[in-house]
């Protein structure tokens, strides 16, 4: 998984803190010059402050908690729990996780127009959160399955939204096609192609 992956290149524990050496000299552990370097284009520090490598008095008080500068957004909150469950869940910031109460029930449409736009707002007011705490935002990624309707509907959605608000940022999606071997739902290619028509006018 993405996060786990993130965490592990950064020596950084399940709950986001910098880990430690396990034996003296044995160089196991988190190393503010290496693992550090750009560790804050994914995290932000805790209190606010990110990896200062001049200034040796404000090294020392660094609280050593990263958390992921990550909005997660589904239609249904199932998904999500699956998310707070794993083995990287508690590193997230709870607030950044953005809900409804009824999935998109595998339509674009539903995605796109009714039961994503209820929550299109919500979603980008925690975008705009995450980019407003950052010190220069250079662009956003953007995750997500075609297959269904909430990754091809709302997915093309809120990227259409942080194009509008963030005209002069880059913008990259992350876009999992569905299988023609395997296949939850009969409109998965549907839903793969509205998605795929938005996606490079954005």
């Amino acid at each position: 998984w993405y996060q786990r992956r993130v965490h592990g290149e950064h020596k950084l524990n399940k709950k986001g803190r910098e880990k430690q050496e396990t034996a003296e000299g044995a160089n196991d552990g988190f190393d503010p010059c290496l693992h550090g370097d750009k560790i804050d284009v994914y995290f932000k520090e805790q209190n606010g402050r990110g990896p200062d490598h001049n200034r040796e008095q404000k090294r020392k008080k660094r609280s050593g908690k990263w958390i992921p500068r990550a909005v997660m957004v589904d239609l249904e909150p199932g998904t999500l729990d699956v998310v707070t469950a794993s083995a990287v869940g508690k590193a997230f910031k709870p607030d950044n996780f953005v809900f409804g109460n009824s999935g998109a029930g595998n339509n674009w449409a539903k995605g796109h127009y009714t039961e994503g736009a209820e929550i299109v707002e919500q979603a980008i007011d925690v975008v705009r959160k995450e980019a407003e705490g950052s010190g220069h935002v250079q662009g956003f990624q953007i995750a997500h399955s075609l297959g269904g309707g909430t990754g091809s509907g709302l997915g093309t959605l809120l990227l259409l939204k942080i194009r509008d608000a963030y005209p002069d940022r880059l913008t990259k999606t992350y876009s999992i096609y569905p299988s023609p071997k395997v296949s939850d739902t009969v409109v998965e290619p549907y839903n793969a192609i509205l998605a795929t028509h938005q996606l490079p006018e954005n």
